[in-house]
């Protein structure tokens, strides 16, 4: 078999170089997790300060201090370390624009990846490991790390919803509201239903009371895999969403949206689309590998696919809205009837 002509030539040290890939992201994450560039943001520390802050090891974080330096994540001057101020930014608890929440959230999925031989082997997730800051940090971690993540983009997505005419929508796990905020913004008129578990429900409704938009918003608490949604909204949006599922079970959750949407409504998925060969997009293909690891059937879809679960639903018209090499590609379909 001739292989194409954009196949890559690979080199010796290309691959010994992608191998150890993971070290740096490994010293980046357990910085993260460690908290360190919060311990470093107001004043040059030593290793031995940053441990006794951290109840760490002294060696053991002099080393994690240095390997951080090295990789121009910290400075060193004598024997102090300082972050510089764009780090302190995106990697400290209070920095104004962080990716703290969100890069503790890829620890995680760092512990899991590394079981990947093992679950390509048994066809089973891997085995969970909590973070040294415990489960339900690690919870929180992947909530606000959703919206480190949607935030900055969210009202250029959803501006690909043309039309974009709705008077109710139901955003189905919609976390701590991060798209509901934009589609109110988008739509002033607007109200909307936020449903997602009990425990995420009051991180949800702080966002929205800080936004200001608390009473234009009902949030419910639920389990979109099982419980109905809440009725009467004309557009539902499932944001990041299908990827976590079967697809048997996202022909249930679309079965429930259809039942939840008035006639003539439509639902929205936002998610990476596959191409038919599914190897494009690159990062659909390797986001699969995080479902796979992380799962009971997740994975990346093609519109084909997204398309036969949608009408096997009930509904119909689905088409692809927007194409995104990431996860902001969008599926529209609508429910049979007139609003």
């Amino acid at each position: 078999m001739n292989p194409p002509e954009s196949a890559r030539t690979w080199t010796t040290p290309a691959l010994l170089a992608l191998g150890r890939g993971y070290q740096a992201a490994a010293v980046l994450l357990a910085a993260a997790e460690l908290d360190l560039f919060t311990a470093l943001a107001a004043e040059p520390l030593t290793a031995t300060e940053v441990a006794a802050r951290r109840a760490c090891d002294v060696r053991a974080t002099a080393m994690l201090l240095d390997a951080l330096a090295a990789l121009g994540l910290m400075w060193k001057n004598g024997d102090r370390y300082a972050v510089p101020d764009s780090l302190v930014d995106a990697l400290a608890t209070d920095g104004r624009h962080s990716l703290l929440a969100i890069t503790r959230h890829q620890a995680n999925c760092l512990r899991r990846w590394a079981q990947l031989a093992s679950v390509v082997k048994t066809g089973r997730p891997a085995e969970p490991a909590p973070s040294v800051r415990g489960e339900e940090d690690d919870e929180a971690s992947f909530i606000e790390g959703m919206h480190n993540l949607a935030a900055p983009q969210a009202d250029s997505v959803i501006q690909g919803l043309q039309p974009l005419e709705f008077t109710h929508v139901l955003d189905v796990g919609g976390a701590t509201g991060t798209w509901t905020i934009a589609f109110l913004r988008a739509c002033p008129s607007a109200r909307a239903t936020l449903f997602d578990r009990p425990s995420v429900i009051p991180m949800a409704q702080r966002r929205l009371g800080a936004a200001g938009l608390a009473d234009r918003v009902r949030c419910v608490g639920g389990d979109f895999l099982s419980d109905p949604l809440p009725a009467g909204a004309d557009l539902a949006w499932v944001s990041a969403i299908v990827h976590q599922n079967s697809r048997v079970q996202n022909r249930a959750l679309f079965g429930r949206a259809l039942a939840a949407l008035v006639p003539g409504g439509r639902i929205a998925i936002r998610d990476l689309v596959m191409d038919p060969g599914r190897t494009q997009p690159t990062a659909g293909a390797l986001f699969a590998i995080n479902m796979l690891v992380a799962t009971e059937g997740g994975g990346t879809f093609t519109l084909a696919e997204l398309r036969e679960d949608l009408e096997t639903a009930g509904f119909v018209g689905a088409e692809l809205a927007g194409h995104d090499e990431g996860m902001n590609s969008l599926v529209v379909a609508r429910k049979p009837g007139a609003v």
